[in-house]
This record gives C-alpha cells, structure tokens and sequence, in this order.
C-alpha cells in the first residue's frame, strides 16, 4: 500500500467481514490511533497546531480557533469525546487540521517533525493491520 488512500480501501474490504458493533469497534480504534499519532507529532512552539487538530463524524472539521494545547492531553480528550460518542458504525471518522500553516508542517517545514504528522500517522497504522511480508 502506498497512500491512505489505498488503506481506507483495504481497510473497507476489512469491514465486509466484521459485524456492526465490531465495525465500530474497529473504526473508532483506528480513529483513536490516527488523533493520538497526529496530534502528538505535531511540532510545538506554543501548542496552536497540536490545539487546532479535530475529530468530526462525516464531514471535515476546518474549525481554526487560538486554541493552545501544548502537550495534545485536552486536543486528544475532546476528539476523544467525540470519536467513541455515539454513532452510526458506517459514519465516517475524520481528523484533521485546518490551520493555514499545517501544510507546511506536512512537508517538513519544522525540523521537529521533518517528516510530516498525518503521513507518518496513516504509515504507522497501515503496518499495525499488515500482515507479513513475503
């Protein structure tokens, strides 16, 4: 695999196999690792960028608030809410981040987090549900 793209696929093909609550079960795990990995990665200077990442059930959160979260505790508690709040095991989870500069940070433009946040959250997610290579 080599996008999320091609994970969410993978991971629908998944789903066709599983019961409703263990849909659900599984899709907020996912939610959980992928809010935690990427609020947690986020480079901090005052904590705007770890404080501006959202979870949202079926459509983008592109909230941009002052919000100041250094350590991502108070980001990863509200999604937190959110995610494992009641819902439709088929909605869909999002976490995302709309702040004008988080594009840069994706690309490397902090040395804290040369890599990105958002792709090095979805590699690390996809290796938890791959299996062996051969």
């Amino acid at each position: 695999m080599n996008n999320a793209r091609e994970f969410a696929i993978e991971l629908d093909k998944e789903f066709q196999n599983l019961e409703e609550k263990d849909i659900k079960r599984l899709k907020q795990y996912v939610a959980m690792q992928a809010l935690k990995g990427v609020t947690l990665k986020m480079p901090v200077k005052e904590g705007r960028a770890r404080g501006n990442t959202n979870a949202s059930i079926n459509a983008i959160d592109y909230t941009v608030t002052d919000t100041v979260d250094p350590t991502g505790t108070a980001t990863i508690n509200r999604g937190s809410t959110i995610i494992n709040g009641p819902q439709d095991p088929y909605d869909v989870i999002w976490v995302a981040n709309s702040l004008p500069y988080i594009n840069r940070l994706e690309n490397g433009w902090s040395k804290q987090a040369p890599a990105g946040m958002f792709a090095v959250t979805v590699a690390e997610i996809q290796t938890q549900f791959s299996g062996p290579v051969e």
